[in-house]
């Protein structure tokens, strides 16, 4: 049986602490910066500087142009802070694998990907405010929805590949392969197999999921959940992830996101109508208005982040239970879940505050308890 490391706890403890003031900071600065654009009348002056190019006039194109300026300043400024938390920080606590070369490629991709992605959630955003009227919250939240049932399809086989190579189990892993394959059998979930990925590439933690949808739905595991931990002990990881599948917690948490995602539309549309009136924009489709309407959503998401977070561990714990129903290796769980908080430099015991605010998961000393006092 696998037990905690105490120096590795301690040191799980300061991370975490550390990675938490360094979220505080980069949101922090995110309001205030925001704030600033419309404190300041900078939003309105940039508006008025694009709007003199001829080439600027549509507002298809002004938008992106606005958004773009906007959104470089902020990049550029918490770039050392970004550099810091991703990549010396988890080197300085030998969590991380990754080259400098690697972290400036993996950004260069991200923004690759998210550019073009992002253009058109931004037209199609204020294609609904510009034409929706005061019903422009509801063609959002139901646009959002859609664009996360066809990520949740298209990741998996688009996005993943193009950070980590992808690659069937082999012949000296064909009892794990056989065994998953059961398990997702046993939960009535059809897969296209099992996949083992390059996860050292960049991290010492471990990792398995059950990503896509229908015909996308996979198994991966990490080549470090390979290397490091027993069948048995893989095998609960895995049943935890079919967890989610049997207890339908893909269309539940959608559900539940787009909710709350709706409601806050709904509220920052209210809103939006005030500092329209505030700032003297000429509407809420008025490209300086872009701040507020990040500033007011951004606080709507840090107010929220509690619920969602509390719904999340709600589902983790059914999932926890399944695991447990469908395998009967409350042992091999209990030592997977102490080999995860050791590798991955895990706090099993956080203070209730950070669990209430912070925590999608329940923390891994509850689970770990939850897997020993099992019947």
């Amino acid at each position: 049986m696998t037990v905690l490391d105490p120096e590795k706890q301690k040191q799980a403890r300061e991370y975490s602490r550390l990675n938490r003031r360094l979220w505080l900071a980069s949101n922090l600065f995110s309001l205030a910066y925001a704030l600033a654009w419309l404190v300041f009348g900078w939003a309105g002056g940039l508006r008025t500087w694009l709007g003199g190019f001829s080439a600027l006039q549509s507002d298809w194109v002004l938008m992106p142009a606005f958004v773009f300026i906007f959104g470089l300043i902020s990049v550029l400024i918490e770039l050392p802070l970004s550099y810091y938390q991703e990549y010396v920080l988890p080197h300085h606590y030998d969590q991380s694998n990754q080259t400098l070369k690697d972290w400036i490629m993996d950004n260069l991709k991200g923004l690759a990907i998210s550019l073009p992605v992002g253009l058109v959630l931004l037209e199609l955003m204020y294609m609904a405010l510009r034409s929706a009227g005061a019903w422009w919250w509801l063609w959002a939240a139901g646009g959002l929805l859609v664009f996360q049932v066809l990520a949740v399809n298209l990741v998996p086989i688009l996005i993943m590949p193009l950070f980590n190579k992808f690659v069937p189990l082999g012949d000296e892993h064909a009892e794990l392969a056989e065994r998953l394959m059961k398990l997702a059998e046993k939960a009535h979930t059809r897969v296209k197999g099992v996949f083992k990925y390059d996860m050292s590439k960049r991290t010492k933690s471990a990792n398995a999921a059950l990503t896509g949808l229908g015909n996308t739905r996979r198994i991966v595991l990490g080549d470090t959940l390979i290397n490091e931990f027993s069948l048995d002990e893989i095998e609960t990881v895995l049943a935890h992830e079919l967890g989610h599948q049997v207890n339908n917690d893909i269309p539940l948490l959608i559900g539940f996101g787009t909710l709350i995602t709706a409601l806050g539309f709904f509220l920052v549309s209210q809103a939006m109508n005030w500092a329209v009136a505030a700032f003297g924009f000429n509407g809420v489709a008025d490209p300086a208005a872009f701040p507020a309407l990040i500033l007011i959503f951004s606080l709507y998401s840090l107010l929220t982040m509690p619920l969602t977070n509390g719904f999340s561990r709600w589902r983790e714990r059914k999932a926890d239970q399944y695991a447990l129903q469908s395998t009967g290796k409350n042992e091999a769980f209990a030592s997977a879940f102490t080999r995860l908080a050791n590798q991955n430099l895990s706090d099993v015991d956080p203070e209730k505050w950070v669990v209430l605010v912070f925590y999608s998961h329940p923390p891994l000393g509850e689970r770990i308890e939850m897997a020993k006092n099992w019947k």
